[in-house]
């Protein structure tokens, strides 16, 4: 925790407000209904803007956006993502945050909704983006994916097992359709290769699930459970 907050310092200050909201925001990643946007992914995401962190025009905007981007979670995709960008302009100009880099911050976090940078391999466009995305979807090619998948079903534990399963599988089937999960190059020579195969590995085991009976949804609960089924991603 102290290493972790030792990070948060360097990129705020010791300000007493800038303590504050380093409490604030720990305190926010540790609330107890988490399962995977906990503080150890806060910290994986951290850890992998690292290798990434030349890339990107404004490395620290990119690290305060870590800080932010789940900071907010009730397990409702965009509107999280949204709160999370008003609560980035609402906290860190308390900490002496330049304006500037404050609107880039909160533009960041609301990127997390798609991961979806404007940025190609060649280097053009959103570095700040594809950083944030690029160390956001590191998950994928993680060791321990089965874990990562186990919690995720976890947050959405109540969305029915048929509308989870098509919900994820319909996330990860656009994945793998898109030419690359990982827009810097640094990425996805790290991570690309590994990533797929974990995704691939995850969406036949869900293919292979049949059906789970029992309980009746109603078509409105029903048409809730799909819609953040098919947002869920990280």
């Amino acid at each position: 925790m102290e290493t972790l907050l030792e990070g948060w310092t360097a990129l705020a200050g010791r300000s007493r407000a800038a303590t504050a909201v380093g409490a604030e925001l720990v305190a926010r990643w540790s609330e107890p209904h988490r399962r995977y946007h906990t503080l150890d992914h806060l910290r994986a995401v951290l850890a992998a803007i690292e290798p990434l962190a030349p890339v990107a025009d404004d490395a620290d905007a990119v690290r305060l956006a870590a800080w932010f981007h789940d900071a907010i979670y009730d397990g409702r995709p965009a509107w999280d993502e949204e709160r999370s960008a008003q609560l980035a302009q609402a906290l860190l100009p308390r900490c002496g945050v330049a304006e500037g880099r404050v609107a880039e911050v909160a533009r960041l976090v609301r990127l997390t909704v798609i991961h979806d940078p404007g940025y190609d391999p060649a280097g053009a466009g959103d570095a700040n983006g594809a950083v944030l995305c690029d160390a956001d979807l590191a998950v994928l090619a993680g060791e321990h994916y089965d874990a990562y998948a186990r919690a995720v079903r976890e947050e959405y534990r109540h969305v029915p097992d048929e509308l989870f399963r098509a919900g994820r599988a319909q996330v990860l089937r656009r994945l793998l359709d898109a030419p690359r999960l990982y827009r810097t190059a640094r990425a996805h020579d790290l991570w690309e290769a590994r990533a797929r195969a974990n995704v691939s590995a995850e969406l036949r085991l869900l293919d292979g699930v049949g059906a789970v009976g029992g309980g009746f949804t109603s078509p409105a609960a029903a048409r809730t459970g799909r819609d953040q089924a098919e947002q869920q991603l990280t």
